[in-house]
């Protein structure tokens, strides 16, 4: 036995078992040799989630990554082929998010830099080269947790041939006819100045004034003064009587810029119960307004925009010459909403205020302004008219026929809530990092293409692609990207077998997996969806930075090895529920760690035994079939996505058999003098078996220390545990 061994359990020492592991190229599929099982001859494939590369990893990744390293362990002790293709994603908007609050702290912004000659190539490169960094970072601290997957073929989502997978995507929806662009209302952060998808919406509960005003004949209720200088109607539900003298006509209404005339109008979107019945309608600055003017365009003008980008007052185009209104010119919306209320309510406009009203407000999610809705030009997936036949039906149809499965299973009536309620995708972003939109504009014609028309007048499109977009053709663009003219990992490896992730982007990200993945190939991108939770404190509270409670899991890695922290993020979560973080049992696993290492130390002391023994007792024959029907209900529970369960039993076997009773047992016979050599070579064998036996079952979950015990047996079968057979 290595000197070494006699020493306590050293996690520090990962580090130099991972590299070794790397090294070897077993990470690589092609460097397997496939078992002769029958099961060998249907790989086993996962495609990583790409990681943000904008910052270190949260908690959820280390979730991720034992999940995943778990499945592809297991997989690749059965001998099957076995893939895990690792990434990183640009994650466009939220990348540069974090570019400028790094930008805010050297005291200067993304603005200071676009005024700047070339100022959006130079911008471009420093996040870019921001990014590069932190990717670099990131895959170190993926490397930490102890993911064995391939990084010959890592991926980035802005390499040139994943690029070239997007355009090929977005040019065949385009020519298919289901995108395409159009000025529609959008959601707008003033903050960082680009839409967002309703996806990317937060809703608040707030407490607003809601002002009773003054419109003639008629009194509505608003929480919105400040638009009223773009109100084009007022409307009320077609069967409320109360305005039925007064529907389609014209009435004179007092206002800050003097008298005015406004049409009544009806439509059903109208709530007779909230407020007063009736409602103005601002096409330009509210969702609802724009749908009501699109329904009405025949009786009532189109929008007119008094509230600009930055959400300033913008009233120039329309009362240049009305000194009333242009004193509320260039104010901010909150501050300009304060004032106009004073103001009316000094010429008795107002009839009440309702200082109580809740409501939701829509947020950008990332920065918490409120949203300014703008109608503006943008790229749109059509997912509701032929769309929804060609990319939606297909993917519902998938998990309803079974073909995709999601684990948890309640997952798929929220997964169907979304799809058969789904609105057009705004795939167009604002913002200078991501994949540029290849479209080139001349007047209202459009060209699609990577490279410029070559006739004069042609202008380029400046958005970029929602990263959903881009990551949402991941399964196939990276296979696409990492294949060879002598290797297809498309033809080899897809559809995948599992596509891992956290519940919360179900929609965001999976469903668009779905529907592009069906789209572009006729197949579905994977065959199980497992859905983990988020994790949460010790007192089950969402970690947050102002919170305070947000735990860094290379923190703990550092502390108490990537082992402990593996099995404390598997054991007693289950997928699609929330999970609470505690150090405690993060602890309770290093000592485990500690138990097998000398539970080990204690079985390699004893005098060694030839592999050719063959002598075991009825007793201890007994003993040998109990560890392989344990080993058989570990894997059942692996292949089955039940690792809580397949962890913990391995863990209550390996400690409370194996460790409390087999071993104190043997240990009695191995001293007693008076015991024939026979038994006590018996009683070796089985604890050696039992020992290699209990490494295979915990190796998935506790790769390092189960490894570092593998290399100090004196009989191996394999170079490596992770690549031993597990049936053997």
């Amino acid at each position: 036995m290595n000197e070494d061994f006699l020493k306590p359990y050293d996690h520090s020492q990962e580090k130099d078992i991972y590299n070794t592991w790397e090294k070897s190229g077993f990470f690589n599929p092609e460097n397997l040799t496939p078992s002769s099982s029958s099961r060998a001859t249907h790989p086993f494939s996962i495609i990583m989630p790409p990681p943000n590369a904008n910052g270190s990893l949260h908690v959820g990744h280390a979730v991720m990554v034992a999940v995943e390293d778990v499945m592809v362990r297991y997989w690749r002790m059965r001998g099957v082929p076995t893939l895990w293709l690792p990434g990183a994603d640009h994650a466009g908007f939220e990348t540069q998010v974090v570019f400028e609050k790094k930008l805010e702290k050297e005291g200067t912004s993304r603005f200071e830099i676009l005024k700047q000659d070339g100022g959006r190539e130079e911008l471009y490169n420093q996040i870019k080269a921001f990014t590069l960094a932190n990717k670099s970072h990131m895959e170190h601290q993926v490397r930490q947790l102890g993911a064995s997957c391939d990084w010959s073929k890592e991926t980035f989502t802005l390499d040139p041939k994943i690029i070239d997978t997007v355009y090929e995507t977005f040019k065949k929806l385009y020519d298919d006819g289901l995108v395409y662009r159009d000025t529609r209302i959008v959601n707008w952060c003033t903050k960082h100045q680009t839409t967002l998808s309703d996806l990317e919406v937060k809703y608040e509960e707030r407490v607003d004034p809601l002002y009773y005003v003054k419109y003639g004949p008629i009194t509505l209720a608003t929480v919105r003064l400040e638009t009223k200088f773009g109100d084009t109607a007022i409307a009320v539900h077609p069967n409320d009587a109360r305005y039925k003298n007064l529907i389609g006509k014209e009435i004179e209404v007092e206002a800050i810029a003097g008298k005015t005339k406004i049409k009544i109008i009806t439509d059903e979107h109208v709530d007779p119960a909230f407020g007063t019945g009736a409602v103005k309608v601002t096409p330009a600055h509210d969702a609802d307004d724009y749908a009501i003017w699109q329904r009405h365009k025949d009786e009532i003008g189109g929008p007119k925009e008094i509230i600009d980008q930055f959400g300033r007052m913008s009233l120039a185009s329309y009362f240049a010459d009305t000194a009333d209104v242009m004193k509320y010119q260039g104010l901010k919306i909150a501050e300009a909403r304060k004032q106009i209320a004073q103001d009316m309510q000094e010429k008795g406009l107002i009839e009440k205020v309702d200082t109580d009203y809740k409501h939701n407000v829509a947020l950008c999610y990332k920065c918490g302004t409120v949203l300014e809705p703008r109608v503006l030009p943008q790229w749109f997936i059509d997912l509701t008219k032929e769309g929804n036949k060609k990319l939606v039906q297909p993917a519902i149809n998938a998990v309803k026929n079974g073909s995709i499965k999601i684990v948890p299973e309640f997952q798929e009536k929220i997964f169907f809530h979304w799809m058969e309620n789904i609105r057009d995708w705004n795939i167009s972003r604002q913002i200078v990092w991501g994949i540029p939109i290849p479209a080139w504009h001349k007047g209202k014609e459009v060209y699609i293409g990577k490279n410029k028309p070559e006739e004069e007048g042609w202008t380029q499109e400046t958005d970029v692609f929602d990263t959903w977009f881009s990551s949402g053709q991941w399964p196939t663009a990276t296979l696409r990207a990492q294949s060879t003219s002598g290797h297809d990992l498309l033809e080899e490896f897809y559809p995948t077998n599992v596509m891992e992730t956290g519940y919360d982007i179900l929609f965001f990200w999976v469903a668009r997996m779905i529907m592009l993945g069906i789209y572009m190939t006729g197949k579905i991108p994977f065959k199980t969806v497992y859905l983990h939770g988020l994790v949460r404190d010790k007192d089950k509270q969402k970690m947050s930075k102002s919170k305070g409670n947000v735990v860094d899991p290379m923190g703990i890695v550092e502390q108490y090895g990537a082992d402990a922290l593996r099995m404390a993020l598997l054991v007693g979560n289950s997928p699609g529920q929330d999970a609470s973080f505690d150090e405690a049992k993060v602890k309770g696993y290093r000592n485990f760690s500690n138990k097998l290492w000398n539970m080990a130390r204690f079985v390699l002391t004893q005098p060694e035994i030839s592999n050719d023994f063959l002598h075991v007792s009825d007793e201890d024959k007994k003993i040998l079939e109990r560890v392989r029907e344990v080993k058989k209900e570990v894997a059942g529970n692996i292949e089955k996505y039940r690792f809580s369960q397949a962890g913990e039993v391995a863990y209550h076997y390996v400690w409370h058999e194996f460790a409390d009773k087999i071993i104190e047992e043997k240990k009695k016979i191995l001293l007693d003098k008076d015991i024939n050599e026979s038994e006590k070579e018996s009683a070796q064998k089985v604890l050696y078996t039992l020992l290699l036996e209990s490494l295979k079952m915990l190796h998935p979950f506790m790769p390092f220390v189960t490894e570092a015990i593998y290399q100090r047996l004196p009989h191996k079968n394999a170079k490596f545990l992770m690549v031993e057979n597990w049936e053997e």
